[in-house]
């Protein structure tokens, strides 16, 4: 198996975790849940919104749920924040829409990870369509310089 970015940081940093492949191309959270045959409370979707020209946050959540776009201002201590168009990720991030990871972007953006993944083993992305990766999400939290706050309505 080809590693990705994702996984090259994951393995330099020391964390332990597994990596899950399924079929089908970017599905929904909720199709990759099923494909994983995983619970949906479990896996998470890396969303990246912006705020203007070069402020761009990033938030993980379950993929059942839904971004509070409010609560998200809130953490990021903006105004407002809206989602970056999917045109703009892969220049933004390094990755493509399915597939982006919120280890090994570009840059260190802000990321916030909704406070339900507390305490737990996640799925997220593992940095291309197709790839998950399980770790504990304090792991997450310690990479990304997060935090773990309610962003979901």
């Amino acid at each position: 198996m080809t590693k990705t970015n994702a996984m090259r940081i994951l393995e330099k940093e020391g964390v332990e975790y597994r990596v899950y492949t399924y079929d089908g191309g970017a599905l929904s959270g909720v199709e990759v849940a099923a494909a994983l045959g995983e619970d949906v409370d479990r896996v998470y979707k890396t969303l990246v919104t912006t705020a203007g020209p070069g402020k761009f946050y990033v938030f993980v959540i379950p993929v059942a749920a839904e971004l509070d776009l409010k609560k998200a201002a809130k953490a990021a201590g903006e105004k407002a924040v809206e989602m970056l168009p999917q045109k703009q990720l892969l220049p933004t991030t390094g990755y493509i829409h399915g597939g982006c990871s919120p280890v090994g972007m570009k840059k260190l953006f802000p990321t916030f990870f909704d406070s339900s993944a507390e305490g737990k083993m996640i799925f997220v992305s593992g940095g291309k369509v197709g790839m998950q990766v399980e770790l504990e999400s304090a792991r997450l939290i310690g990479l990304t310089g997060g935090k773990f706050v309610d962003l979901v309505r």
